[in-house]
């Protein structure tokens, strides 16, 4: 039996007090990332010295929690290196050389965290755990926005100053004997004491110190957030969030989701097949779904830009029908692949596209191919990427990215693709393929060029290639202008429905939690010959656009799809979905009603103005239709009550 010693709880005046300098060094670089990231969210913070000192005492607690998990494998070393290497002069070197590796490692992730909030306005999340699993590209990208390698020169010349200028602080760590193993272990059971109460105790939610957003995240420590994201990447529906008894979220969602032409299948409310049945004969027309990297609606004119980014989705927008208020369902590409692919909302954490076992859905896709269209997944990077190609090939699509095109296809290529205009030349001749074979083709067609760091072949446009996101919507302006002139010239085109969308916005991070401005997107279908020009003003999600183009063929099908036909909805609540991992939001009008881990209910009028949002008591209605939806939607998946088997 171990006991507890009163030499036990004075772990910090033996071999274990380097511990000690290495805490103030880790809480130092805490606190000077933080001072960084608050001046630079300084436009959208809440100035009140109330919340201003939650933030930086919570981010302190946050810090210190942090650095008791970080200490973990120095102690484990501590503990298990014997006396006579301990005190042995060739130990401090490797005590110099972890000095340096920890500050190498501080200091790379201060950068890391710097150019992380840069891009995507908050602290580490999931989407770095994402970017930790595909390290070609996410390295490549950064090497090719950013000078890398000046970058790495730095910190590694600031590693070694600063463990010369620290290293006589670390020699003084060593002292006499530190006792027996046992000792020690006593010692580091006692260190190990602090952790365990952290993970026992402690999770994120302690950051939620304001109604300002900015103001959670720095409350936050990046390393703690990483690995927060990393042991919840799937929150359990029913666990975590506001429920009512299944049956009645489900019987609700049978109400929700009836159409005027599609009645439910069957009474069992667990069952959301509906038969849709169009009028008129079915038209067998080409779809080409274009789905464009981060485009905002806000970088178009035809949404008020005056920037002059897109003349040509500008001049398309009018020779097609433009759905004026449309919203990405994430924050992510998979998120809104999954929002087109499979028509479903929103689930707490990563998306289904990502997930094991997510063969089999009734999809766009499987729907297509069962009514004879040659169906195909076109991407200009590498399909391995996010899990996309085992998704799309195992729900109804055949596969085109990158790997397939030739080396005389491609003419300009950065880390995540090629460039926009080689896409769509391998997408007209996949298409003419199918035509020549007789069989009508559906294509999702994915873009990357409008993405860090917004590379192209140069004398395409007026701004040059790599200096920003202006360039990148521009040059994917000028793609699909392109593309559109190569298409009418083509034999299938009078038979061509074309759907411009994106897939999320170009950043999502704001004041607050879910800021509905940015879930805004372009929504157009062109087809001169089948779609009549216009605007339609109504609220919809990217769940809406497989019905919505199924309506305008005219198709009638068996759908477990949880989106309506817009354009024949009739007089019902207009509805969107939006979320990041974890937070869910349901737009209904001008009201925002926002669900999240704990439980958590929230309720907000938004002005679409501006996007700002006022906290109110939620309606009933929307209550039961937001958990209806989102509760129904878990179910659903959980059950497999929409895959095909």
């Amino acid at each position: 039996m171990i006991r507890i010693t009163s030499s036990a709880f004075q772990p910090l005046n033996n071999r274990f007090g380097i511990l000690l300098p290495l805490s103030l060094v880790f809480l130092a670089q805490s606190l000077v990332v933080r001072m960084v990231l608050f001046i630079k969210a300084l436009p959208g913070m809440t100035l009140d010295p109330f919340i201003l000192l939650k933030m930086w005492g919570v981010g302190v607690f946050y810090d210190c929690v942090t650095f008791t998990y970080c200490a973990i494998p120095f102690a484990i070393l501590l503990v298990i290196v014997p006396e006579r290497v301990y005190r042995h002069r060739s130990f401090r070197f490797v005590l110099h050389g972890v000095l340096f590796a920890v500050l190498f490692i501080l200091l790379f992730d201060a950068v890391a965290e710097y150019l992380f909030f840069d891009e995507f306005e908050t602290r580490f999340n999931f989407i770095a755990i994402d970017y930790l699993v595909y390290t070609r590209e996410v390295v490549g990208n950064i090497r090719e926005s950013y000078p890398l390698n000046k970058i790495l020169f730095g910190i590694v010349t600031a590693s070694a100053a600063l463990t010369l200028l620290l290293r006589t602080r670390i020699d003084r760590t060593i002292v006499p004997s530190s006792g027996s193993l046992a000792v020690r272990m006593r010692q580091g059971l006692f260190l190990a004491v602090l952790p365990l109460c952290g993970l026992l105790f402690i999770d994120q939610s302690w950051t939620n110190v304001s109604p300002n957003n900015y103001a959670n995240e720095l409350a936050g420590n990046g390393i703690y957030g990483l690995f927060a994201a990393f042991r919840n990447n799937e929150l359990d529906y029913q666990k975590f969030y506001p429920t009512v008894d299944d049956d009645t979220a489900l019987r609700h969602l049978h109400e929700l989701l009836a159409e005027k032409n599609g009645p439910l299948a069957s009474s069992d409310h667990r069952d959301i097949t509906r038969v849709i049945a169009n009028p008129g004969p079915e038209k067998k027309l080409n779809i080409i779904v274009i789905i464009e990297e981060s485009l905002s609606a806000e970088y178009l004119g035809a949404f008020g830009n005056l920037e002059g980014h897109t003349p040509n989705l500008d001049r398309l927008a009018k020779e097609s029908l433009l759905f004026t208020h449309a919203y990405a369902t994430g924050t992510r590409t998979v998120r809104g692949l999954e929002a087109i692919t499979l028509s479903i909302p929103p689930l707490p954490g990563t998306s289904i596209v990502k997930r094991p076992r997510n063969e089999d859905f009734f999809s766009w896709g499987t729907l297509m191919r069962s009514k004879g269209y040659d169906t195909r997944f076109v991407y200009g990077g590498h399909g391995y990427f996010d899990n996309m190609n085992y998704f799309f090939s195992r729900n109804g699509f055949a596969i085109t990215d990158r790997s397939d095109l030739a080396k005389d296809e491609i003419t300009f290529s950065n880390v995540w693709g090629v460039c926009d205009e080689d896409l769509f030349r391998r997408v007209i001749r996949e298409g003419s393929r199918s035509h020549a074979e007789g069989r009508p083709f559906f294509f999702e067609v994915m873009t990357t060029s409008n993405h860090r760091p917004y590379t192209y072949p140069e004398g395409k446009i007026d701004v040059p290639s790599g200096t920003g996101r202006g360039g990148g919507v521009k040059y994917a302006d000028y793609a699909i202008g392109r593309f559109i002139d190569e298409v009418k010239r083509q034999p299938w085109f009078k038979d061509t429905v074309i759907v411009i969308v994106a897939d999320h916005c170009a950043a999502s991070g704001g004041k607050v939690d879910l800021p509905v401005k940015r879930y805004e997107i372009p929504l157009l279908v062109y087809s001169p010959a089948h779609v009549r020009p216009g605007k339609v003003d109504r609220m919809m999600s990217q769940i809406d656009i497989a019905p919505t183009v199924l309506g305008i063929l005219n198709m009638s099908y068996r759908s477990r799809f949880f989106g309506r036909d817009i354009l024949k909805a009739g007089a019902v609540r207009e509805r969107a979905f939006i979320s990041t991992y974890q937070k869910l939001g349901y737009i209904t009008g001008d009201r925002l009603l926002v669900v999240g881990p704990k439980k958590r209910m929230d309720s907000y009028v938004v002005a679409r103005a501006d996007g700002s949002e006022r906290e109110i008591m939620p309606r009933e209605e929307d209550v039961a239709d937001t958990m209806s939806y989102f509760q129904g939607a878990s179910y659903v998946y959980k059950n497999r009550l929409n895959r095909l088997n």
